[in-house]
This record gives structure tokens, C-alpha cells and sequence, in this order.
């Protein structure tokens, strides 16, 4: 009960953030001039419009997990409102737990904006939805898992460091965690032992965002197998539960003055 209490908090106070809302209207934007570019593009209408869509539902959800999920911690503690929450017979667990969930939720809601004003595109251009259409909800779900693993690593970096770094750190993550298969390639190209067991590491140890990525597959129709589902799924879950117990521990060690 009290997890729930405090992300529906920490949602309500992210929807008051202005930069959502810019941010969904720049969604909007993008794919209505999708359409533009699907009129001008004979042939690939769908393609143009679908891969567009799905990208600025990609960046945007990056941009609210990284920018809102860094100031988490570090805005309570910032704010001084941390004494007072911790002060109630709120655990430091249920706090981050709380937390966490809460932006996940808006993260949600506002993907599930995004995704409608998608297809309502998509039926404005077809003037019709297809059975094969719903691969798209698959693609979506695919970047949800992705984001929910950005989340976790925002909120483990702002549990110990300010929200700068955090933010720093977050993106750094995420654009490594972008080319990890091209990291592990190069490594074993490279014909250096060390430098090819550094990268077999880092392969193994970071999130492999690349996993997530299936826009260009279902903007060309293909339907998502459910082993990939089930097994990125799992992969996530993995993930956000490491990173969400790291950020546990280190918030119950930390000592506010």
C-alpha cells in the first residue's frame, strides 16, 4: 500500500513536469510528418511512417526515463523532502520501489498516448487497420522492457551520485549498451587477448539494448516470435531487478546530514 502510494505520487508529480507534454506533442509532430514523407515516398508510405513513429516513441520515452528518472533520489534530497518521507513509517525499500514504479507508470501512460496517436496515423494513411498492424503493439512492448532497464540504471545512479552524472552515466550506458554486438565483434578482430576478454566482458555484464530493437522488422511486417518476447522479457526482468536491489542497498546505506 504504501509502494503504491508513492508512485502514484511520483506519477502525478511527473505529469505537473511541462516536458512531457512538449514531448508528446513533439511525438505528434513527428508522425504526422511521417505522413508527409509517406506521401512524397510512393511505395514505402507505411514503412516511413511506422519506422518514424516507432523511433520518436523510442527517443522521447529515453528522454523522460533519463531526465526525470535521475532526479528521483537526488530532487527529495535536494528538496529536503526526504526527512520528512523517512520519517513516516516508510522503509527505504518501499521508498525506491515506489519511485521506480511510479515514473515506469508514466513512462506507460504516455507511451500509450503516443502508440493511439500512431495509429491513428496509420489509419488516417490506410483509411483501415490490419490483423498485421498489432505487430507494432509488439514493437512498443519491446521499447517499454528497454526503457524499464534505462529507469533502473537512472535510479541506481541517482541514489549515489548527482543528477548530472547520473545523467551522464545513464546515457553512457545506453549508447554502449546500443553497440555491445559491434564492442564484442571488435574484440575479437582485434587480435588481443585482454582487449577481446574486456569486451567479452562488458558484452556480458551490461544491458544489451540492441535485443530490444525491432523497428525496422515490424515496419516491414514481420511478426515478433514469442520466444524473443518471452525470452526479452525475462532479460529485462533480470536487469531491472538487479539494478532496482542495487539502488535499494545503496539508499539503505546512505546517510542524509
Amino acid at each position: 500500500m504504501r509502494v503504491a502510494t508513492i508512485a502514484l505520487h511520483t506519477f502525478k508529480e511527473s505529469v505537473r513536469e511541462r516536458v512531457l507534454y512538449n514531448l508528446v506533442v513533439f511525438a505528434v509532430l513527428l508522425t504526422a510528418a511521417g505522413i508527409l514523407f509517406g506521401i512524397i515516398s510512393v511505395g514505402v508510405k507505411e514503412i516511413i511512417l511506422i519506422n518514424l513513429g516507432l523511433a520518436s516513441i523510442s527517443v522521447f520515452g529515453l528522454l523522460i526515463a533519463i531526465f526525470i528518472g535521475i532526479g528521483l533520489v537526488s530532487k527529495e534530497i535536494e528538496r529536503r523532502s526526504i526527512y520528512s518521507i523517512l520519517s513516516k513509517p516508510v522503509m527505504r525499500s518501499e521508498f525506491i520501489l515506489g519511485k521506480y514504479l511510479g515514473l515506469l507508470l508514466t513512462l506507460v501512460v504516455n507511451t500509450a498516448i503516443m502508440t493511439a496517436g500512431l495509429y491513428l496515423a496509420l489509419f488516417y494513411e490506410k483509411r483501415t487497420l490490419a490483423l498485421s498492424d498489432l505487430n507494432v503493439l509488439g514493437a512498443v512492448y519491446f521499447i517499454l522492457l528497454q526503457l524499464a532497464v534505462v529507469v533502473g540504471i537512472a535510479l541506481f545512479f541517482s541514489s549515489i551520485s548527482t543528477p548530472i552524472l547520473s545523467a551522464a552515466f545513464t546515457f553512457c550506458f545506453y549508447i554502449i549498451g546500443n553497440f555491445l554486438a559491434d564492442i564484442r565483434w571488435f574484440g575479437r578482430e582485434a587480435q588481443n587477448v585482454f582487449l577481446e576478454r574486456a569486451t567479452a566482458l562488458l558484452y556480458y555484464l551490461l544491458p544489451n539494448f540492441g535485443n530490444f530493437n525491432v523497428i525496422t522488422r515490424v515496419s516491414h511486417g514481420e511478426k515478433i516470435p514469442g520466444y524473443l518476447v518471452v525470452g526479452n522479457s525475462c532479460y529485462a526482468l533480470l536487469y531491472i531487478t538487479i539494478l532496482v536491489s542495487a539502488a535499494i542497498l545503496v539508499f539503505e546505506e546512505r546517510e542524509f546530514k
